[in-house]
């Protein structure tokens, strides 16, 4: 199993240069990729642009949305081009992790519904498919740049319902879990996989999660922290999700095991805080 790490693109008061420096240290630290959280109203970094700066200074690790709010990117032929674009100056090294989300604020504040997410963005992976084939739309002809990949970037679906399970079979490349526990996921990637053998899709699909982390001195304030305010409009699921969280190297060790075993493909650990040592603490225990 891959081992994956967070930018800490949503921990509030996180610099721009701490981003760019966070990259630089994770692809030297080993981790497989670096992930990304998507949300509209917080004071977060948007995905693209926080993975365009670490593609800058990074050279192997992959960059994985996971997940981007795709909905809310409206204009379709724009979030297509955005994303060749990240896929073609990092040397094809974006992973396109989209899911739906669960905030109606998000939506609320871009003047879009949340009735029938689940049908647009079913719309957009097909449109995004057609742009990144070369088709024409114009006198000019495809809208480019072309991505590395034949047929765009890797596609990523996130979300737990039937439907979700429909979508990555039909039109991704592969399902994440946004968190939750091993069990859950296994449940979930059996979901995945009975979908994709339903579907008549060869091979297989690759299978991720998310985990929470903070280590160190006074990791669980600092999960505790920022967990509470993140997931605050969850009420007391944002108690149990902050719980969840793994503070110590035994129960770090303890979840890549456990997801290793339910048979996920990469675990992307999700910092609770930009301190740099973070990088180092989780590489110096899973790496």
């Amino acid at each position: 199993m891959d081992i994956g790490i967070g930018l800490p693109n949503t921990v509030p008061g996180t610099e721009g240069r701490r981003l760019v420096d966070w990259a630089k240290n994770a692809e030297a630290a080993g981790f497989s990729t670096l992930g990304t959280i998507g949300r509209l109203v917080y004071a977060n970094y948007e995905e693209l642009i926080a993975l365009s700066a670490a593609a800058a200074v990074t050279s192997r690790i992959r960059l994985t949305t996971s997940v981007l709010l795709a909905p809310l990117y409206a204009n379709t032929a724009l979030f297509a081009k955005q994303a060749a674009s990240l896929d073609r100056l990092s040397g094809g090294r974006l992973v396109l992790g989209l899911g739906l989300g669960g905030r109606d604020d998000d939506y609320a504040a871009s003047a879009l519904p949340t009735a029938g997410k689940g049908r647009r963005l079913d719309q957009q992976l097909a449109d995004m498919k057609r742009i990144w084939s070369g088709e024409r739309f114009g006198h000019a002809g495809a809208i480019g740049p072309e991505p590395v990949r034949r047929g765009g970037p890797e596609l990523i679906l996130g979300g737990a319902a039937e439907a979700s399970f429909r979508r990555v079979a039909l039109l991704g490349d592969g399902w994440i879990m946004g968190g939750g526990t091993p069990e859950a996921f296994a449940q979930g990637a059996a979901a995945v996989e009975a979908a994709w053998k339903e579907a008549g899709r060869p091979g297989r699909p690759r299978k991720l999660s998310l985990a929470y982390f903070a280590l160190g001195s006074g990791a669980r304030n600092h999960a505790d922290h920022y967990l509470l305010h993140y997931y605050d409009w969850l009420g007391d699921v944002a108690r149990q999700i902050a719980a969840g969280a793994a503070v110590s190297t035994e129960m770090v060790k303890s979840y890549a095991a456990a997801f290793a075993s339910a048979g996920c493909d990469e675990l992307i650990f999700v910092p609770t805080s930009a301190s740099p040592d973070q990088i180092t603490l989780l590489a110096g225990a899973v790496l």
